[in-house]
């Protein structure tokens, strides 16, 4: 079914590391026919550096400086699924770009989920040599006003499919909103 009439504008997925953006964004952009880029896999891509690269080489304030940068370069692009690093909304910048030309979702995910998905990650730079659960009880508290400006929050979702179609719900809500 090719979904019609809907905002032409970009969508955004903002969220916690482990929330399912990816995921998620790729089958938001097979539905709706759009492409899907992953901010994460840009940067490794123009960088040739891991994101633990970056973040050992430069900080996370040089490596927020290089992500801002190439989300920013994302602005001519067209039907376009973006799926964000968690901590990208963060930056001023970032969110006003969000906010003039995105259509923003947070996938809004319970701690002791996120635990479990990422307590045997070692791709995740702010997670190294932590507590996982402490840390990330700190990055919701610092980032979760940025994420409940989004423009569709999801959250206790049981599975992909179920989030894909709780989206595609809120989706034709704003659409009709808007048109």
């Amino acid at each position: 079914m090719k979904i019609k009439n809907y905002m032409k504008k970009n969508i955004a997925l903002i969220g916690h590391m482990g929330s399912g953006k990816s995921v998620i964004g790729s089958l938001i952009a097979k539905k709706l026919e759009y492409k899907h880029i992953d901010s994460d896999n840009i940067i490794e891509k123009l960088t040739k550096k891991t994101i633990n690269d970056l973040f050992q080489i430069y900080g996370e304030d040089g490596f927020r400086e290089i992500e801002k940068k190439t989300i920013l370069n994302l602005q001519k692009e067209k039907k376009m699924i973006l799926s964000l690093g968690g901590g990208s909304i963060l930056t001023k910048e970032v969110r006003d770009f969000l906010k003039n030309n995105f259509i923003t979702i947070f996938l809004d995910i319970d701690v002791e989920t996120l635990v479990d998905r990422l307590k045997n990650s070692h791709k995740r730079p702010l997670l190294l040599n932590e507590n996982i659960e402490n840390k990330i009880k700190k990055l919701d508290k610092d980032r979760r006003k940025f994420y409940l400006a989004a423009d569709i929050i999801i959250g206790k979702y049981e599975n992909p499919s179920q989030t894909l179609s709780t989206f595609l719900d809120e989706y034709k809500k704003i659409n009709a909103k808007n048109t």
